[in-house]
């Protein structure tokens, strides 16, 4: 079935005046909570409810996202809510999913699409990188691509072979594709907003295992939050956070290993030290000053990932804070990545994962005063 989206020039446009006000009314429709305990899956759920509500040419489609709701649920309800022009269900075709969602973005609709598992998605690597990296380039600006590309990504589900891994190097090496990864619960519901507002295309990269994690949230101030700054032309789009602070060494982390790097610190000040943890959060655009600003002030840092540490995001990161902190530092920095094999089986996983101790003893081997 053919959706059928009414489209205009100020569905078009990034956050227009009256998606603002659409957006809005849903949020005054929207039963007001208050606080309340909230997983990441929902977050993403209502985030893409909400964007729905607030704009008709936003709609959703993949693999099982209709009457199931996704494999993981984050699309629980649409279907029901929105009706099948607006999430539907598509053949197991990857490429296909991608080169319909490049077409419909480039007649004026903000399609979401869901990969349902990371390695599923590299089916359709040639179309994301010849033609959703490329479209706007290619034009000369003429075309826009609001697309969203969600995919569910990393470790820590004891998924076997071609269910686990960490593609977010493919898509970060990728001119012209913006990658963020949320860590926390309201930063699922506010980069899922931000990324489908995005006139460019997003690969949304979001953690498996963290999709039951909960937090207390209230969906009314996230609502506000984001109308104010969609009026106001503000995001949180390259935009790091200081997720922990701390003066003595600082963890770099993304996505999946956020949650580790805060339990290492924690256990870290248990011993008395005092560690910083800065949550990337949009690996691309990628946020060089909070990053380098929180190295020179301690002097020492350790990255951590679950992908492969060669030729990685990871990789990256060190070659930016030492091209920027060089002369703050006192040690070399440090990576606790995952290894450089496949995924492994899930009784191996907790081998491969960085854990705790292995950031605790990257953390000790900082020290030159010895």
């Amino acid at each position: 079935m053919s959706p059928t989206v009414t489209t205009s020039s100020e569905a078009n446009g990034n956050v227009s005046a009256a998606t603002a006000r659409a957006a809005a009314s849903a949020a005054a429709t929207a039963e007001a909570t208050g606080p309340q305990s909230l997983t990441m899956a929902k977050a993403l759920n209502t985030a893409m409810a909400d964007a729905m509500h607030a704009d008709p040419s936003v709609l959703v489609f993949g693999e099982d996202v209709g009457m199931l709701g996704g494999v993981f649920r984050i699309t629980d309800g649409l279907t029901k809510t929105f009706g099948e022009q607006r999430c539907f269900d598509t053949p197991l075709a990857e490429s296909g999913i991608v080169g319909m969602a490049v077409g419909m973005a480039m007649n004026g609709m903000r399609p979401v699409i869901e990969m349902q598992f990371d390695a599923f998605a590299y089916p359709a690597f040639e179309q994301i990188v010849s033609h959703v990296a490329k479209m706007h380039n290619r034009t000369k600006g003429a075309l826009k691509l609001p697309l969203v590309i969600r995919v569910p990504y990393a470790g820590g589900i004891g998924g076997v072979e071609h269910h686990c891994d960490s593609s977010e190097s493919y898509y970060a090496h990728t001119a012209g594709l913006k990658v963020f990864t949320p860590a926390t619960v309201p930063d699922a519901y506010r980069m899922l907003r931000e990324a489908i507002d995005s006139n460019d295309p997003v690969m949304f990269m979001e953690p498996k295992k963290l999709y039951w994690s909960k937090e207390m949230v209230d969906l009314d101030d996230l609502r506000g939050q984001h109308l104010a700054n969609a009026e106001a032309g503000r995001t949180s789009e390259g935009r790091a956070a200081v997720a922990r602070q701390g003066t003595e060494a600082t963890l770099i982390a993304y996505g999946p290993s956020v949650p580790t790097a805060l339990a290492a610190a924690a256990a870290a000040a248990e011993e008395g030290r005092s560690l910083e943890v800065i949550d990337v959060r949009t690996i691309v655009p990628f946020d060089d000053e909070t990053v380098a600003a929180s190295v020179r002030k301690t002097g020492r840092a350790v990255v951590i990932a679950e992908a492969h540490g060669f030729a990685s995001v990871s990789s990256e990161i060190v070659a930016r804070v030492q091209e920027r902190c060089f002369h703050y530092l006192a040690a070399p920095i440090r990576r606790v990545t995952g290894f450089d094999v496949p995924y492994p089986a899930p009784k191996l996983e907790h081998y491969y994962l960085p854990s705790v101790d292995r950031i605790l003893d990257a953390v000790d081997d900082l020290q030159w005063e010895n």
